[in-house]
């Protein structure tokens, strides 16, 4: 009888210590469970397709390099003031705009990851298609659910809607969408992608089912910049970010080339993309490419390389020095990048853009990612979706130009066609910016701009930016032109004006279809501190669908 009992207790301590071990670490599952289903292969060397050994004679088309920073803060860039109060330097950024032109007014055409992508890739409004949500696992939106106990506002999980969600590698942009790699592939470019994709990891989604002869990254939303364990790596952890502790408990350190099995690339991950985009520039020198090179930098995780975390031996903050230390490699990526160019004899004839897909991240716990700007990623106040947006093309476009704007990603389809001679025959959202960017036109881009996730929608005509909350159940109007910063709501001494916007609102809700698939999660981001911060009733919020 002892004997049993015994028993009986430590099977019941097993099975506690199993529920304990399950409840606190069940979101390892994921990652897991994809190693077992596509387990990562050691490094490979890949070799890009070689073209012409020689130029053809007489005229070509340029050269066309999309490059797009992830989560890129405004501020980031030294140029607008830099990271750390300047001690983070990014002199190939800010070359880039000094030998282009600046758009002083850019935007992403969304504040998360894949809508802005959708948009990039198609030319058009993501919510036009449906693609109104980043792709994220359900267990994703389901352990984000679980606020910080001390919030005075919690997250809302929609466990009704959750059977209404395709499988994950289903999520992304529609086959019967033309993207910017088909329009050009179909008119003689050799297309390649480099990096995050977030599209799509289904077959018919992929960047090789999409219009890129090539592509070499990952298909998720984020990916490990190397080994946590790597000696050559500085590791930030943010402890008050339960995505933090998600992406650290799943990511892989791994890419894919042209769908085959997943492997480990080499070194730090932004080096390891601009060597892949610099080797694909050599090997595509003599016939025009298209390059849409999508870093993952400075999304979390944030890791850094140790050589780059020891030359910014001036910032105290251990995670704003290793942010600043990814923001050193990616500045030098793009330098390398320019340098591959001037080697090949491809700078006059290359038309650069550069952007971010949004804004800074409130997640990442630094205050200063948009200044001057309110609002972070996953807001469409100006810090959340106001973005660098540099174009570079010195056969063309004045050195050292700027433009009002307003421009966006949805130009980048339209303006990418004009330059190579073959302009989009399907109805686009965007414009063609090149008569913009070269002095030609001096009037705006744009009369109207929209952005919309779920009950959160906002318009931007001419100088007035109407948004409007569900929760919290408000609007904000700011005049830009008085107040480009939104400081000052004046929606009150408006109400004319916030009809007349709101009247634009509808009508374009009316024409978009329903989402692809349901946003799972609404959580609370507050628009002017960032996560780590402590709650007071007096911060102003917004809560954002995903």
């Amino acid at each position: 009888m002892k004997r049993w009992l015994i028993a009986l207790g430590v099977v019941a301590l097993l099975g506690v210590g199993g529920f304990l071990l399950w409840q606190n670490y069940w979101y390892y599952l994921p990652g897991a469970m994809a190693n077992l289903r596509d387990p990562i292969a050691p490094y490979q060397e890949i070799v890009w397709q070689q073209g012409p050994a020689q130029a053809p004679t007489g005229e070509r088309p340029p050269n066309i390099i999309v490059i797009v920073a992830d989560d890129l803060g405004y501020n980031d860039i030294s140029l607008h003031g830099g990271v750390a109060g300047g001690l983070v330097r990014t002199p190939n950024f800010d070359a880039l705009a000094q030998q282009g032109v600046q758009v002083e007014q850019g935007y992403a055409a969304n504040a998360t990851c894949s809508p802005s992508r959708a948009a990039i890739m198609t030319g058009r409004y993501a919510t036009r298609f449906g693609f109104e949500f980043t792709s994220a696992p359900v267990a994703f939106a389901r352990y984000l659910s679980h606020g910080a106990p001390d919030a005075l506002r919690q997250p809302i999980f929609h466990e009704e809607r959750v059977a209404a969600v395709p499988p994950l590698e289903t999520l992304g942009l529609p086959p019967e969408e033309i993207t910017i790699a088909e329009h050009l592939r179909d008119v003689g470019y050799r297309t390649l992608h480099i990096g995050k994709w977030h599209l799509g990891e289904a077959a018919h989604l992929r960047p090789e089912a999409q219009g890129f002869d090539e592509s070499l990254g990952f298909m998720s939303g984020a990916a490990m910049f190397m080994p946590r364990n790597d000696p050559d790596v500085v590791n930030a952890y943010l402890p008050f970010d339960p995505i933090d502790r998600f992406i650290w408990a799943n990511l892989p350190y791994a890419v894919e080339y042209n769908g085959g099995q997943r492997f480990a690339p080499r070194g730090y991950l932004t080096d390891y993309f601009t060597d892949q985009a610099v080797a694909a520039i050599d090997a595509n020198r003599n016939r025009p490419f298209f390059m849409y090179l999508a870093y993952n930098a400075p999304h979390t995780p944030l890791q850094a390389s140790r050589e780059d975390y020891e030359a910014l031996a001036g910032i105290e903050d251990h995670t704003e020095r290793v942010y600043g230390a990814m923001i050193l490699a990616l500045d030098r990526g793009v330098g390398r990048v320019m340098q591959a160019l001037r080697e090949n004899g491809l700078d006059e004839n290359t038309l650069v853009i550069f952007t971010s897909d949004n804004g800074g991240a409130w997640y990442a716990g630094l205050p200063e990612l948009n200044s001057p700007y309110r609002g972070w990623k996953a807001t469409f106040f100006e810090g959340g979706i106001r973005t660098p947006f540099f174009v570079r093309w010195p056969a063309r476009l004045p050195a050292g130009a700027r433009i009002a704007g307003p421009a966006t990603h949805i130009d980048i389809f339209a303006t990418a066609a004009a330059a190579a001679g073959a302009p989009a025959t399907r109805p686009l959202d965007g414009v063609n910016l090149l008569p913009f960017l070269s002095g030609e036109t001096t009037t705006p881009p744009h009369d109207v701009l929209f952005w919309r996730s779920g009950p959160y929608r906002v318009v931007r005509a001419g100088d007035w930016k109407l948004q409007v909350s569900e929760t919290p159940n408000r609007v904000w109007l700011f005049n830009l032109r008085d107040d480009p910063t939104e400081q000052r709501d004046v929606s009150a001494e408006h109400p004319e004006r916030v009809a007349e916007l709101r009247a634009l609102i509808e009508a374009q809700n009316a024409a978009m279809p329903a989402p692809l698939w349901p946003a799972l999660i609404e959580g609370p981001v507050r628009i002017d501190v960032p996560l780590n911060t402590p709650w007071r009733e007096d911060q102003e919020y917004v809560y954002w669908s995903n």
